[in-house]
């Protein structure tokens, strides 16, 4: 999974990073002044899971749903 921003132009989001031709995107909006809290745990596991992803510390999408299959 990658993360990337972007803007809307002429009703089609333009993203700051290429990804390949095809990639299916989710895209998250933020409306107005809206906000996020966490609690301290949820905010320290966010924090340890960002710091694992810019240390390069990841696996494949394919490698994760293969793992949770393995696990039924």
């Amino acid at each position: 999974m990658r993360i990337a921003s972007g803007k809307v132009v002429g009703g089609r989001v333009e993203l700051d990073s290429d990804l390949p031709e095809g990639t299916s995107v989710t895209v998250l909006a933020h409306e107005g002044d809206e906000t996020f809290e966490a609690d301290p745990a949820t905010e320290k596991m966010l924090l340890d899971a960002i710091a694992q992803c810019e240390r390069g510390d990841t696996v494949s999408m394919s490698q994760l749903l293969s793992e949770l299959r393995s696990r039924e």
